[in-house]
């Protein structure tokens, strides 16, 4: 008969050995069960956007100068005369024929009266020589007076006619040298420079003030020459003075020729309304010659390596790929792209400096918001 013992002796390692097989079974069953649901952490949190169809407002940028559209030089036409009174100053707007300044008139005066005397001395001895003129007429036929005599008569008439007309036009010299004392403005505008001051004494010719006609001002945009062919009178321009708030103007006409050093041309742009601009501020403006049609993107969204154009485009799996993009214009806030992604693509809206090829992202889509109209410059 067996011993019971021997066989508990046998059976007891037997047992352990299978428990320590079945806890190690265990163990590699539960690290199947748990490698699987362990999930990759997202590198970053990130909205994404698709690219939107925007309308541009196509702009040509160009720099240059305000200026007078027209700038008169007033001068004296008196020649001598002391200078009495100065009536405008810089800044006044004046209207034509307005008194701008007047000369001392008193000699031109007393020359005015001494030559109207002379005008009536003329025209008495010319009275009395037309009367020995009618009365040798009369006696021509009786024979009572020479012929020489009768001739001397009649020229003697001739003589007085000439004085008086020459009298005549001397006091109508006088006349007019005494309206010079007065210094009228010839058209309506705004004084933009003074040399006048009281009390000297000029000489004929000298300039006294400048005027900038109508108060009108222009603005002279240098061109590329490759642009030109772009802008046609009539076309609408916003220009920015140093400092002073957008001005609206429009193509008044492009200069015939080109400047052979810069190969820029001069286009003229009227200011109807120059606001803060002043003749002589340098301006920055943009020509807005039509526009299209294209898909954009946020500049945010736009990442700028090695010299190329770049955008994180993020897939169904929620790993973003590094996108290479072509750009076109840019404005406000937006970049113009023009290849190399397509219009149903998600991309990093903001923050791809802080992604790479291949990271993980959790996306938070955002509101699509389309600008509608937009203006890109060249």
């Amino acid at each position: 008969m067996t011993n019971p013992t021997r066989y508990l002796l046998i059976a007891a390692p037997l047992a352990a050995a299978l428990a320590a097989v079945l806890v190690t079974l265990s163990v590699y069953a539960a690290d199947d069960k748990v490698a699987p649901a362990a999930a990759v952490k997202p590198a970053l949190t990130v909205t994404v956007t698709q690219p939107q169809t925007a309308s541009m407002t196509l702009k040509i940028a160009a720099n240059g100068n305000v200026a007078a559209w027209q700038e008169a030089s007033i001068g004296t036409e008196a020649n001598g005369l002391r200078l009495a009174d100065v009536k405008v100053n810089v800044g006044d707007v004046v209207r034509r024929g307005q008194v701008l300044a007047t000369f001392a008139p008193d000699t031109i005066a007393a020359e005015l009266a001494q030559t109207r005397a002379a005008v009536a001395e003329a025209e008495a001895m010319l009275a009395e020589a037309s009367a020995n003129a009618q009365r040798a007429r009369e006696l021509q036929a009786t024979g009572a007076l020479s012929a020489q005599q009768i001739n001397q008569y009649l020229t003697a008439e001739r003589t007085a006619q000439a004085r008086l007309d020459a009298q005549r036009a001397a006091a109508k010299t006088m006349q007019l040298r005494l309206a010079q004392t007065q210094v009228l403005a010839p058209d309506a505008g705004v004084i933009s420079a003074r040399s006048a001051t009281v009390g000297a004494v000029l000489p004929a010719g000298q300039e006294l003030f400048r005027l900038i006609r109508g108060g009108r001002l222009e603005w002279r945009a240098e061109v590329a020459a490759a642009d030109l062919a772009q802008i046609k009178p009539g076309q609408r321009v916003t220009l920015t003075p140093a400092g002073g708030s957008p001005v609206v103007g429009k193509v008044r006409m492009l200069a015939p020729t080109v400047d052979a050093a810069t190969r820029n041309g001069l286009v003229y742009v009227d200011l109807p309304d120059p606001g803060a601009a002043r003749a002589g501020m340098f301006a920055r403006g943009d020509f807005e010659i039509g526009t299209a049609q294209g898909l954009s993107l946020p500049q945010s969204a736009v990442q700028l390596r090695d010299g190329f154009s770049y955008v994180l485009q993020v897939g169904a799996d929620s790993k973003v790929t590094q996108t290479k993009v072509s750009v076109g214009r840019r404005w406000a806030d937006r970049v113009e792209i023009t290849g190399g992604l397509d219009k149903a693509a998600r991309v990093v809206a903001s923050g791809g400096g802080f992604l790479g090829d291949g990271d993980t992202v959790r996306v938070v889509d955002a509101a699509p918001a389309v600008p509608q109209k937009t203006a890109s410059s060249r």
